[in-house]
C-alpha cells in the first residue's frame, strides 16, 4: 500500500474548502435542501482533486452548527453578520467550524486557508478583515493549542 502525498491531500483539502465555501454561499444566497445541493455540486463541479468526504463534512457540519457558529463570530464583527459580504460570512463560518470540530487541522492552517479564500474570492482588502476575525476565532476555540505553540516557540 502506498502512501498518500501530502501536498495530494493539501491540494484536495484545500478545493473541498473552495467548494464548500461556494455551496455555503449558494445555500445563505438562495436556500436549498442541503443533500439536492451536495448533489448538484457533484453533477456540475469538478471533483477530480476534491476531497469530496470533506467537502460533504465540512458542509454539512457548518449547516447543522450555524446558529453555534454564528455566535461565535457576531463579537469579533464591526457590524452585523447580515451585513457581511455573503462569501465573507461563508469563509468565517466555514473557519470558524474547522476551528470548533475539526482539531485534527492546525489553526495555522485553518487561518491560512480562509485567508487565502477571502484572497480569491472576496472583497478587495477583504482578507484582513477575515484573517482578523479568525484569529480571534482560533483564540477562542484553540487556546490551549495556541498556548502550547507560544510555549514551544520560547
Amino acid at each position: 500500500m502506498t502512501k498518500p502525498d501530502n501536498k495530494l491531500l493539501a491540494r484536495d483539502r484545500r478545493n473541498a474548502r473552495i467548494r464548500a465555501m461556494q455551496a455555503l454561499y449558494q445555500q445563505d444566497m438562495a436556500g436549498g435542501d442541503c443533500g439536492e445541493i451536495i448533489a448538484q455540486f457533484h453533477e456540475t463541479q469538478e471533483f477530480d482533486r476534491v476531497d469530496a468526504e470533506y467537502f460533504e463534512t465540512l458542509f454539512r457540519g457548518v449547516l447543522t452548527q450555524i446558529d453555534a457558529l454564528d455566535a461565535a463570530i457576531v463579537p469579533f464583527l464591526d457590524r452585523k453578520l447580515d451585513d457581511l459580504d455573503a462569501v465573507e460570512r461563508s469563509i468565517l463560518r466555514l473557519a470558524g467550524y474547522e476551528l470548533k470540530a475539526r482539531l485534527d487541522i492546525p489553526y495555522r492552517i485553518v487561518i491560512n486557508e480562509a485567508v487565502e479564500l477571502a484572497k480569491k474570492f472576496g472583497a478587495e482588502q477583504g482578507h484582513k478583515y477575515v484573517n482578523g476575525v479568525v484569529d480571534n476565532l482560533a483564540r477562542q476555540f484553540r487556546a490551549t493549542e495556541l498556548q502550547a505553540q507560544a510555549q514551544s516557540s520560547q
